[in-house]
């Protein structure tokens, strides 16, 4: 059972097929892509699409939904944090996979899922009319995967192309239960049964799962959603026009984080908190809200070379207080490592306390004595503040709103030189705004990239210095 874990896709490896955005989908913004649809083949088709989680939690959270009504749908449905569900209802489960326990391999929110559901029910064979692929590996052909493993009779019409029914991308259409994340590469294919191979293969030298091109016909009423128009994201660029409505989803939803180059993103998984509660992210988890508690975020990418530029921004005005900088990936979780009687309880640290300010330098126990500069800051929400890290020198700049700041440039990063580290903050009574490069809720007129063309910051990176994403990692990182 391991195949597609070890398979799920980093974005780490050459792909020769680029995928350039992605849509976010925030579960509190009630974010969803719908149309109504049109009747066509109900027993042959084949739907195919990569994943990105962002929140990991014990909520149900549907990617997809075709919906009559209570009971006379289909849906795939992530269920909790262990539960992979795909349903087809009428007058009953007639079509019912339930991955069980299996599913705590879908709590990777570093990694880029690619499923695909083909179905025929016109097949002799039980087994064949019904297939979900997860990384390019056949889950129903993997002996005690599903926990429950229904395959639909023979002939029996799904509520896939079914007139009465309307479907939903992003969100369940009677009920608020939705997806957290991203989405690429969506694709319906209407009267074909079609193979994984047809969207993607396995790289020959990592094993790794890897998307390509689809070459091959969408039938009468098929689509494919590339998200590329960012003024009209449920563009339909198969050709056969078959749009869907946007639904509290704009613009400023399209992302360049992709499963050919993934962006680093705030990491579901590692949430701390030094007192009572816990951070809350969202916004594609680029968005940390530390409430009135001290709570940390970290990010999903870790770093021992090259040169790396990212920003945030807090969202709360002037009050409260921001911590920043980087934290090496052996510190889990902080809070069993923590009191709540102090601030900075950083261990293996090396971050700027702006409203303190203070530079807090690699720590080997919960004390902050090592003060290399006291330069504080004031900090509003009209603050872009940014952070060149030096992994090659060992040292670190920060900026704000593009200019580096007197005494906290070219900082000696100390023992944390040559550790893999990965962007850190933590707050209090703060909300902050994350932009890593590839998503972010910023207010962005520049849309400045770095040399290689990747990320979109508000300020130019440092001559030198790149967006924390896949692509610049196998050439620097």
């Amino acid at each position: 059972m391991e195949t597609f874990i070890t398979s799920a896709n980093r974005g780490s490896i050459s792909t020769g097929y680029d995928i350039d955005n992605s849509l976010k989908f925030e579960s509190a913004n009630t974010e969803s892509l719908t149309k109504s649809q049109t009747a066509s083949n109900r027993r042959t088709w084949t739907l195919s699409w990569w994943f990105k989680r962002t929140k990991v939690d014990a909520d149900l959270q549907y990617m997809f939904h075709a919906n009559v009504s209570s009971g006379n749908e289909f849906y795939l449905v992530i269920n909790g944090i262990n539960d992979f569900r795909i349903e087809d209802y009428a007058s009953g489960a007639q079509i019912r996979f339930h991955s069980g326990g299996s599913g705590e391999s879908f709590r990777d929110s570093a990694a880029w899922y690619h499923v695909v559901i083909a179905c025929d029910t016109t097949q002799s064979t039980e087994a064949n009319r019904f297939k979900v692929y997860l990384n390019g590996v056949d889950l129903t052909a993997i002996s005690g995967f599903f926990s429950t493993a229904q395959y639909p009779s023979q002939n029996y019409d799904t509520h896939i192309n079914d007139s009465s029914s309307t479907l939903s991308i992003g969100k369940s259409i009677s009920a608020s239960t939705n997806f957290c994340g991203y989405m690429c590469e969506f694709n319906f294919i209407d009267g074909l049964m079609k193979e994984v191979s047809d969207f993607g293969e396995f790289d020959s030298a990592s094993g790794i799962w890897k998307p390509k091109e689809y070459t091959g016909s969408y039938g009468n009423q098929g689509y494919f959603l590339n998200f590329a128009d960012s003024a009209n994201l449920g563009d339909d660029a198969s050709g056969n026009g078959k749009n869907f409505t946007e639904n509290n989803i704009t613009a400023a939803d399209q992302s360049t984080d992709t499963c050919t180059n993934n962006f680093c993103t705030l990491n579901a998984l590692i949430p701390y908190s030094v007192q009572s509660g816990s951070p809350v992210i969202s916004e594609g988890a680029t968005y940390h809200n530390g409430s009135g508690n001290w709570t940390g975020m970290k990010g999903t990418i870790g770093v021992n070379k090259g040169k790396w530029y990212w920003e945030l921004q807090t969202n709360s005005g002037s009050g409260g207080d921001l911590i920043y900088g980087v934290q090496t990936v052996a510190i889990i979780n902080n809070q069993s490592e923590s009191t709540a009687t102090s601030a900075h309880n950083l261990k293996e640290t090396a971050a700027w306390y702006v409203s303190g300010g203070h530079w807090i330098a690699d720590q080997t126990s919960n004390r902050d004595d090592v003060h290399h500069s006291n330069v504080s800051h004031t900090i509003g929400n009209t603050v872009v503040y940014g952070i060149g890290l030096n992994m090659d020198d060992g040292e670190v700049t920060y900026y704000a709103n593009g200019s580096a700041i007197t005494n906290l440039t070219n900082i000696d990063l100390d023992g944390l030189a040559g550790e893999t580290v990965a962007p850190f903050c933590s707050v209090y009574n703060q909300a902050v705004r994350w932009n890593l490069g590839g998503y972010t809720t910023i207010s962005i007129s520049s849309a400045a990239t770095d040399a290689n063309g990747y990320g979109t910051f508000e300020y130019a990176p440092p001559s030198g210095y790149y967006a924390l994403c896949s692509k610049n990692l196998a050439e620097f990182g």
